[in-house]
This record gives structure tokens, sequence and C-alpha cells, in this order.
């Protein structure tokens, strides 16, 4: 891998927006989440106590400038984080991850499974038109899916679980909506960060990404290719009987609304989250 950084052949603004964007809120003292268009990015760190932070997923393309201004307001000026860490590579969370590393000279975690699509070795599936779902589901084939290249600027997650500067946190595999997607769990106080493991919203649906209408879900149907790892993974997470959970998209969730619609998507996940249809159904194309 050479240090020279290169986006997708295919990277693009997406003219998709929802009534959240740019409206931050602090969900814990020192958990932050920073809304864009439809991608949710996290910032981790009290900038009451904290004199290092780290930023969760990278957002859209073209969010690089936003990304930043939060950050000052939330930490002031020149407070770089301690490192940038993915729950995985889709365009939607890593849309503006070269912009913020050339911006503040940091490294960049993944799952090493997911290291292919983050140095430009290969291109996640075609995102699948095909698939039962709503309107995103039909604009999908216009989203990006060729690998971003951040040559030696990414690297592997710790074995042990550990995350770079995330002391407390563990990352977990949930693979199925990729191979290498993780999410990460604080067991002190029950924080999860899910990435696209489950959602709050119905992404397929226009409307209820547009209004940021709330429901537990499972992950972007058009860009999910291993359905019975999915479920796998949100069972997993569902073990950890978490308290509070920031997902990719759609708002942040707590307390008993949370555990019982996570339960409720473990139970009915081949009705909730599995298409009737689709490229990536039961197996039929990965």
């Amino acid at each position: 891998m050479k240090d020279h950084m290169e986006h997708s052949d295919d990277h693009r603004f997406i003219p998709v927006t929802s009534v959240s964007s740019g409206i931050g809120q602090a969900v814990a003292p020192d958990i932050y989440c920073f809304p864009i268009q439809v991608v949710n990015v996290a910032f981790l760190g009290n900038p009451e106590k904290d004199e290092e932070w780290t930023l969760v997923d990278a957002g859209m393309p073209g969010s690089s400038d936003d990304i930043i201004q939060e950050v000052e307001k939330r930490f002031g000026s020149d407070r770089a984080p301690k490192s940038i860490v993915l729950t995985h590579g889709h365009f939607d969370h890593v849309g503006a991850i070269i912009e913020l590393v050339e911006h503040w000279d940091v490294p960049v975690y993944a799952h090493e499974l997911e290291l292919p699509y983050l140095t430009g070795q290969k291109s996640y599936p075609d995102p699948d038109l095909t698939v039962e779902g709503g309107m995103v589901a039909k604009m999908s084939p216009y989203f990006p899916n060729e690998p971003v290249n951040l040559g030696n600027h990414v690297q592997s997650l710790p074995d042990d679980g550990t995350v770079p500067g995330m002391e407390g946190w563990k990352w977990v595999h949930t693979p199925g909506h990729t191979p290498g997607h993780v999410s990460f769990y604080r067991e002190e106080d029950g924080s999860l960060l899910v990435g696209d493991a489950f959602i709050t919203v119905k992404q397929d649906s226009l409307f209820k990404v547009m209004v940021q209408e709330t429901e537990v879900n499972g992950p972007p149907r058009y860009l999910t290719t291993d359905w019975q790892g999915a479920w796998d993974s949100v069972k997993k997470l569902a073990a950890l009987k978490p308290n509070l959970a920031l997902t990719g998209h759609g708002h942040p969730m707590k307390g008993a609304d949370l555990m019982e619609g996570l339960e409720h998507l473990v139970d009915q996940f081949d009705t909730i989250a599995i298409p009737d249809y689709g490229r990536y159904v039961d197996g039929k194309e990965h």
C-alpha cells in the first residue's frame, strides 16, 4: 500500500437529505450524534473532560466541511481526533474520509475483512435495484459501490477487540450488511454504536428517510448481501442488552423502546427485514 489516497471512481454527491440533517445532539456526555443528509457520524469524547476524542464513520461525499465545522463547535478549533474508526466502507460512511484524513493526518481503523474495499482492491456488489422496497431502493444503482483507496492510512482493528482511541469500548464483528462490518459496545453503560447492522428508520422508503420516522429495522435492503449473516448479527447485538443505540441511519434510541424494538426485530427478522425478493435473497447471488 502507498501513502497516496484516491476516491472511488464513482465518488459523487448524492442529492438526498432528511429533516434531521445538520442537527447534532449529545446522546450521552461523551457521545455526540451528527446527522449528515441521511447518515449519522459519531464524535466520542466529553468536551468538558476529555483531552482526546474519536470520530466514528465519515459521512456522505462532500460532507467534510460540515463535519469539521461541527467538530470545532463541539471541541474547539485545532482539535484533531485521536483516530477515525469505521463501521464499514460503504459510500455513505466513508464519503468524506480522504478530506478528513488529509485535514487531520490521523490513522483510520476498520475490520480486516473490510480493508479490500478501503484500499482500492475490491468493489462492493452492485446495489440491488430489484429488491422489494421503496423509492430509495430504486435510486440505489446511482449510489457509489467502487472502493476508496486509503493506502497505508488504514489498518486493521486489533485482534483483542479493543478500539484505538476508544478506551472502554470493544468492537463486535457484525457481518451481513458487509463482510467486515463492525459495531462498537461499551459494557460500562450499555452504549452501542451500531453502524448499519440494524437501523432505526426504514431506509428503503424515501418518505420515512426524509421525515426520519423511527422504527427498529434491519440493514438497508439494497446494499445487504448476506441476510442470514445479518440476522445472526442482530441476535448478537440484542444479546448485549444495550441501553443506548446510535445507528448509522435514524434517530438514537434508549431504554425500553430500544430493547422492545430490538427483540421484535430478532423474533420477526424474516418478515420485517428480509425482503420477499431481490438479487441477494436466499443466497441467490453474492
